[in-house]
């Protein structure tokens, strides 16, 4: 369950970033310093974002699940961050279609094996619209974890 993986020091509610690099300086700084990724993190995740955007738009809220290659993450963990205001990134399997994301799910990846599981679970979670609206407006790292665990539950 991801709910069971998630660290209250990976949540940041109300985040405020400029554009997506932002975004990725802040975020991915977090899981550098939190020991779950290399130094290299930040620049390896601008670089993968380049030839394979993250963005995704689930029923109008943007959404962007961005990770890199194994060899630059310590240990397994997942970020998220509700932002303060909607920052674009390129669809998922797109070259030039803008999403304006709100929620981000940044992914520590050690096992390209359990990725591929991880990113389906995650899938599950964010396909529902109501989840989505309730961790946008989630004031608290504890809400967004109960949120995630109600909603695996009934998976």
């Amino acid at each position: 369950m991801i709910w069971e993986e998630l660290n209250e020091s990976l949540i940041m509610n109300h985040l405020d970033a400029k554009d997506s690099s932002d975004v990725f300086e802040k975020i991915g700084g977090t899981l550098i310093r939190e020991g779950y990724a290399k130094d290299d993190y930040v620049d390896a995740l601008i670089e993968r974002e380049k030839d394979f955007p993250t963005g995704l738009d689930i029923g109008g809220i943007g959404i962007a699940i961005p990770h890199t290659s194994v060899d630059h993450v310590l240990k397994h963990g997942i970020a998220i961050a509700n932002l303060k205001h909607p920052v674009q990134f390129i669809q998922m399997g797109m070259d030039d279609e803008p999403v304006d994301a709100q929620l981000v799910f940044m992914m520590a990846v050690t096992d390209p094996g359990k990725h591929v599981d991880q990113l389906q679970r995650l899938v599950d979670i964010i396909q529902d619209r109501d989840v989505l609206s309730r961790l946008l407006e989630a004031d608290n790292q504890n809400e967004i974890i109960s949120i995630i665990k109600d909603k695996e539950e009934t998976l």
